[in-house]
């Protein structure tokens, strides 16, 4: 009855999630709501549109502001720009086609989108100017101006081409952890081929001189998404992703880098010069910071994608990490990476926005419902939250020390701490392939180096009394608990972290519902951008505090005997919650 029973569950609770979502209407990415499909091309000498400057990034900038004036001789509330990279978004891109006969006109949907109404006066003039934050992204721009609003849009007008300096220059390096404490990845996006140029990383410890170690590169076609959006108008070019391993650091040592690309004549395309610190060494006792969250997502500083405000409190998270970027060692973002959701331009804005953090701390990634889950794909849900992407963007764009790379857990040792992060979107019940890595994974640390040991999902596989868990008993996963809490118990996992619900929670510590001085203290950190979701009216007895707002975690070690934890929200970096956890010497 076991099975049949597990089937019911999940059932139950994805039933929830969805009825969860529709209910405060959220969940849907705004360039979704564009029916970029049924558009219609209809230019009218009387409409114009016209952006400036034309060259961007003449200084080597990867972001710069643009002007759009535009003007119709009719003006209506559901009037819209749309911000589209390539600049040519004709009939003459679409996948197969030759320029004519039946199908869509526009194939590709913008990179983002304003209402033209939002520049005052609009209304009453039909003139109006917006202004647009780009990001170097491997191609040109152009602006469409739309009669007819989202569900039937009808272009009447297309700007002049804008470009970057350089469109193909190497950008948004984003470090990681490699497979030995000693290592550490470099990745970054560029619009170089490997036979165009030369991938490397140019670094060493400060006062030294500098060595280089080469790139490898990849990227992926169409053919490698599973779905819609992500394999028709969500599509655009990734580009290359290049990734160096930096080997045999010295703990806790500064090191300057700088990514490059060396072309066929010679010439160096150089990125920004970056610093970062090597991790500490296996139980190395010093002060270690470790800041974790999950469900941020991506916002635009300029205000487009607007629709329903879908993460507009990423923006706050992001900047409340850069506040304390001094303060910080090692970041994990524990899935719903950029709710990119299949549209793939996302990713590139998100990979900027978080720029500051990522080229200077180890930026780990866990898999989320919104990077893998899609009908038929192999995942464990067969919802649609990847929108098509099932998981080849977060897998392709971030790196992590996975065992294999068709399995998207892995373990990660960092100081003092050991983290096991398991896909919550694979199987993870007992007798699976991924149930035998946690079990190896908690069995295998040397607690006299890594006496912290922490599990982290995305989904709750631990407590929850997020209403859309709570509402049916079962505080989490179903079945999640009675496959994975006697392992959790077995090996004295510390702490637990999860996402996916949209809230701050901790337990006590915890074992099979009841609080035990020996238990597991659980914590839900999925506040970090989108939007929130509620708690149960009841609050169950394991549960210590709750906050339905946005925020983050942090752990903080220096020794073997002592951690301590805090929860801080967004809007202001202050603590509203913490623990501290004491260990005798003789137990470690």
């Amino acid at each position: 009855m076991a099975a049949p029973r597990l089937l019911l569950l999940l059932a139950l609770a994805l039933t929830a999630a969805c009825w969860a979502g529709r209910a405060d209407g959220h969940g849907v990415h705004p360039l979704s709501r564009i029916a970029i499909h049924r558009a219609r091309v209809a230019l009218d000498a009387s409409s114009a549109v016209r952006a400036s400057p034309k060259l961007l990034g003449s200084r080597g900038e990867d972001t710069a502001w643009v002007a759009v004036d535009f003007h119709v001789p009719h003006a209506s509330d559901d009037d819209w720009i749309g911000v589209f990279s390539p600049s040519e978004f004709n009939a003459s891109t679409c996948p197969g086609s030759h320029g004519s006969g039946p199908g869509p006109v526009i194939c590709s949907a913008p990179i983002k989108f304003q209402f033209a109404n939002y520049s005052s006066g609009y209304a009453g003039s039909g003139k109006g100017t917006l202004k647009f934050q780009l990001i170097n992204q491997r191609q040109d721009f152009s602006f469409g101006l739309f009669t007819g609003g989202l569900s039937n849009p009808t272009l009447v007008a297309v700007s002049n081409k804008i470009a970057f300096a350089n469109p193909k220059a190497p950008v948004y390096p984003r470090l990681a952890l490699g497979k030995t404490w000693n290592e550490m990845t470099v990745t970054w996006t560029s619009g170089y081929a490997i036979s165009e140029a030369y991938p490397f990383v140019e670094w060493g410890m400060k006062g030294s001189r500098p060595g280089r170690t080469p790139a490898g590169t990849v990227t992926f076609g169409r053919e490698s998404l599973c779905g819609e959006p992500a394999s028709t108008v969500g599509w655009r070019d990734p580009g290359f992703i290049h990734t160096a391993f930096l080997k045999n650091l010295s703990a806790d040592k500064e090191y300057y880098y700088k990514i490059g690309h060396m072309l066929r004549n010679g010439k160096v395309i150089w990125g920004k010069l970056n610093f970062l610190t090597a991790p500490p060494c296996p139980g190395q006792k010093s002060l270690q910071r470790v800041v974790i969250f999950g469900d941020m997502g991506k916002a635009e500083r300029d205000g487009s994608n607007e629709y329903q405000n879908y993460q507009l409190a990423s923006l706050n998270t992001t900047d409340a990490l850069i506040r304390d970027l001094d303060n910080t060692d090692i970041m994990f973002h524990i899935g719903d990476i950029s709710y990119a959701n299949g549209y793939l331009s996302q990713w590139d804005q998100f990979t900027q926005q978080v720029e500051p953090i990522t080229s200077r701390v180890p930026y780990m990634l866990a898999s989320g419902n919104h990077e893998r889950d899609f009908p038929n794909s192999g995942s464990f849900f067969n919802g649609t939250d990847s929108g098509g992407e099932c998981g080849v963007l977060a897998e392709t764009m971030y790196y992590a020390p996975r065992e294999n790379k068709e399995n998207y857990w892995y373990s990660t040792d960092y100081g003092m701490f050991r983290f096991c992060v398991a896909d919550s979107e694979q199987d993870w019940r007992e007798g699976t392939e991924q149930y035998k890595f946690i079990e190896r994974c908690l069995a295998t640390v040397d607690r006299a180096k890594q006496p912290w040991l922490v599990f982290i999902a995305h989904r709750v596989l631990g407590y929850s009394s997020g209403f859309s868990y709570g509402y049916n008993g079962a505080f989490a996963e179903p079945m999640a608990r009675q496959s994975l809490e006697k392992l959790w118990r077995r090996h004295r996992v510390d702490v637990a972290f999860y996402g996916h619900v949209h809230q701050y929670e901790r337990t006590c510590p915890v074992y099979e519902e009841k609080c035990v001085k020996d238990g597991t203290v659980h914590v839900v950190v999925g506040g970090g951008g989108s939007h929130l979701t509620n708690f149960t009216t009841e609050v169950p007895p394991w549960s210590l505090y709750r906050d339905m707002d946005y925020g983050f975690g942090k752990l903080t070690a220096s020794d073997e005997t002592t951690l301590h934890f805090e929860y801080r929200r967004s809007s202001d970096g202050k603590v509203y919650d913490s623990f501290t956890m004491h260990k005798d010497k003789q137990d470690v």
